[in-house]
């Protein structure tokens, strides 16, 4: 067994944060870093600093299975193909059992709050699954329940900025958006401490916001009214189709807005300032530092 860390989905932006943090806030060397990808080329400036770079697949286990050697620890970065029913928890299943193939003493896994049966999420039996595999994988663990991003926000605040007006089934739920960089310094900070206990965290921001409270700091921050409309979950999804969303994606989002509505979203825990050191960033830095791209 290594010392070596191995980062899967490093292409993608939390994949890329994480690395980031790993080799910048806590001071990992770059020789003890594995990133694995179906894109090896998008990872030329990790490679450059010594970081080892592998091209691996989640539906192809045995390929995993040999990207995985040497690795001690292997952070499973949950895959976006959710087009497929079924096909996320065969990939996740797969990644969880490369590692164990390839000899890793411990997995993490990037998973949401609240997965068990009940939460309205359409994918949250991905993660609940998931979860179950790695505990019977027998191998030391930690799950990161990652809360929506701030990001996130991005979707719905500039048009709702642009329109006055945001259409929502979520009610007086609450969310405790948190940033990506926060989510990737936890995690990071985690797997750079090499404890061999397992544990769940659950990353959130510092306070937990309905969509009305959400909206007038986003006024407040920009100087442009916002109006809630609250509907129900039909009368969302049927503005949703008649705005010309995808009718594939309209009942994912419309799960989202009733997982808030069930209060699925409003836990706030200390996880990411135990972890890191340092309290995760407010809404509303989020929102100024994007002041130009919420008017965009």
């Amino acid at each position: 067994m290594t010392d070596k860390i191995l980062v899967t989905g490093a292409s993608g932006h939390l994949g890329r944060r994480v690395l980031h943090h790993l080799l910048e806030t806590e001071k990992v060397p770059a020789g003890r870093l594995v990133a694995t990808t179906r894109e090896p080329s998008k990872l030329d400036d990790l490679s450059a600093k010594g970081v080892a770079i592998r091209a691996a697949s989640f539906d192809d286990e045995a390929a995993l299975a040999k990207a995985f050697e040497g690795a001690d620890r292997v952070l499973v970065i949950s895959t976006d193909s959710t087009d497929v029913p079924g096909k996320r928890i065969r990939q996740h299943e797969t990644a969880v059992s490369a590692a164990v193939k390839a000899g890793a003493g411990h997995v993490a896994y990037t998973s949401m709050p609240k997965p068990e049966p009940g939460n309205p999420v359409l994918f949250s039996p991905d993660h609940y699954r998931t979860e179950q595999a790695i505990e019977e994988s027998g191998l030391a663990h930690t799950i990161f329940r990652n809360n929506w991003y701030q990001e996130n926000l991005m979707m719905a605040l500039p048009q709702a900025l642009k329109t006055g007006k945001w259409y929502t089934s979520a009610g007086s739920g609450r969310t405790a958006h948190i940033a990506r960089d926060d989510v990737a310094r936890a995690i990071a900070a985690s797997l750079a401490s090499g404890t061999g206990e397992s544990a769940t965290y659950t990353l959130t921001g510092p306070e937990a916001l309905t969509n009305g409270e959400i909206a007038a700091l986003a006024s407040e921050i920009t100087g442009k009214p916002i109006e809630v409309i609250d509907l129900s979950d039909d009368a969302l999804a049927e503005g949703m189709k008649a705005a010309a969303v995808p009718e594939s994606v309209v009942p994912l989002l419309v799960s989202f807005d009733a997982n808030t509505r069930a209060g699925g979203l409003a836990e706030v825990t200390g996880d990411v300032e135990r972890l890191t050191g340092r309290m995760p960033q407010p809404l509303g830095a989020f929102l100024e530092a994007n002041k130009a791209a919420l008017l965009g």
